[in-house]
């Protein structure tokens, strides 16, 4: 068994995983695991590529800070890196970013910079027009710059492509990439054109992307918004080169999600919301074709990342990626119902202590205070400020002395107007069947409610 003695030296020669149990028609689909590496996904290739190719060049001085503008998992790949070799790292992410990521980047030292995620290329707030900035500005820095350096694609042409080569001895036909800056798709293809030109890259792209037009008709695809991570662009990257790549098909975020899910579910391979359009995208190509073909395509990273995002059940039915069973009444508004033992609560005689750590575990604001299927109140954050500010020894108080008592309770049959003089007094709406208590709607609930019909409607 090989003792590596730095991490760095871990980066690469990733797994290789036949699907056994998805439909491929003739095909057989290979994964590459590119999760398996150390930061967990393929773009601590080009971390390693890209820092090294400035370190060549004098482009990078001892204590000199990395600057990148990233979706997560390059900015990752980057800060450990980076860390190894003594330097500083500033990431600049868009607004839609996991906060596992973020988790991820705060724990490997790095600082981080959240932008807007709904604006494009020329706008100020827009991610790589303020990296770019920032490096301008700061010295002994280096803007990485991913999107067109060419140490990107070297990374997978020197690296990925040979490994791929190797594992399937040659035996492979097609190769299913997406693109975020481009470098793996057209690293992948060059080497691909040098040993064996007849593999066909294929593009898997997000709704809401601009590249699969680009390919599949030579015009740009109606912009949009999309939730997959890392790939998917209103641009196209000048390490991206479109005239490599033979098709394109465009996935669904709703498709994307559900194929990473049942990856895990059938596989048992934990992977990334862009696993799920690559997959899914292999998956149309397998099942298209007449004779039997050898495929492949990659998980571009874990999905550790996304636990609480696609891999949370109240997150993907928030977003109107999964569907409960609708009544027709209030009750459809409810996020977390109590009848499915999803309502995080408190008991009359829990401690605030308790309470205040229940809040913050589950991320809440707010806890109903529950005997069994009755309520008795509610308990908020203004309640333990009001109890605790002056009198901290309180956090051993009992909750039915603090929360309040005088409740406006809604039956599920009541017309959804029923709930607005509510919200708008910054309170929650209480609903009650038969003195049953049925769950809570908060101003977040009416709001996804009305985006999963306005969604629907269009």
């Amino acid at each position: 068994m090989t003792i590596y003695n730095s991490v760095i030296e871990m980066i690469g020669n990733t797994p290789m995983l036949a699907l056994r149990t998805f439909d491929t028609g003739p095909c057989r689909l290979l994964l590459k695991l590119e999760n398996q590496n150390p930061g967990g996904s393929i773009k601590d290739r080009i971390g390693l590529s890209m820092i090294e190719a400035a370190e060549r060049d004098g482009q990078i001085n001892p204590g000199g800070t990395v600057i990148e503008a990233t979706a997560g998992n390059t900015g990752l790949g980057l800060a450990l890196v980076a860390a190894q070799k003594g330097y500083k790292m500033l990431v600049i992410v868009p607004d839609k970013m996991s906060q596992e990521k973020i988790f991820h980047l705060h724990a490997l030292g790095a600082q981080v910079m959240m932008t807007r995620s709904d604006v494009t290329k020329g706008h100020p707030d827009y991610y790589q027009d303020v990296a770019e900035r920032l490096a301008g500005e700061m010295d002994n820095s280096l803007w990485v710059n991913q999107f067109a350096n060419p140490a990107n694609p070297q990374a997978h042409e020197d690296g990925t492509g040979p490994e791929i080569w190797a594992q399937t001895e040659g035996q492979i036909d097609a190769m299913v990439c997406g693109v975020g800056s481009g470098g793996t798709i057209s690293g992948l293809a060059r080497f691909f054109q040098r040993v064996k030109p007849s593999v066909e890259m294929v593009l898997a792209d997000p709704e809401g992307s601009i590249l699969a037009g680009m390919v599949n008709d030579g015009v740009a695809g109606d912009l949009g918004s999309w939730v997959v991570e890392g790939i998917g662009e209103d641009f196209v990257p000048p390490n991206c080169d479109l005239d490599l790549i033979s098709r394109a098909y465009t996935i669904p975020d709703r498709e994307s999600l559900d194929t990473a899910r049942e990856l895990l579910a059938k596989e048992g391979v934990l992977a990334g919301s862009s696993a799920g359009t690559l997959l899914a995208a292999a998956l149309r190509y397998c099942r298209e074709q007449t004779a039997a073909k050898t495929v492949v395509t990659l998980i571009p990273d874990s999905g550790n990342k996304y636990l609480s995002k696609m891999y949370n059940a109240h997150w993907m039915a928030d977003q109107g990626f999964t569907q409960r069973p609708l009544h027709g009444d209030l009750r459809d508004l409810i996020s977390r119902p109590f009848e499915d033992r999803a309502v995080v609560s408190a008991a009359p005689d829990d401690t605030l202590m308790g309470a205040y750590g229940r809040m913050r575990m589950a991320d809440v604001s707010q806890l109903p205070v529950l005997d069994g299927d009755h309520i008795l109140g509610i308990i908020d954050e203004s309640d333990l400020l009001l109890a605790l500010y002056q009198n901290p020894e309180r956090f051993d108080d009992p909750v039915s002395g603090h929360m309040v008592d005088r409740l406006e309770m809604l039956a599920p049959g009541e017309p959804m107007e029923s709930l607005l003089p509510i919200l708008r007094a910054d309170r929650v709406a209480i609903i009650v069947e038969n003195g049953h208590f049925l769950g809570l709607i908060t101003k977040v609930d009416l709001l996804n409610h009305l985006r999963r019909n306005a969604a629907v409607a269009t």
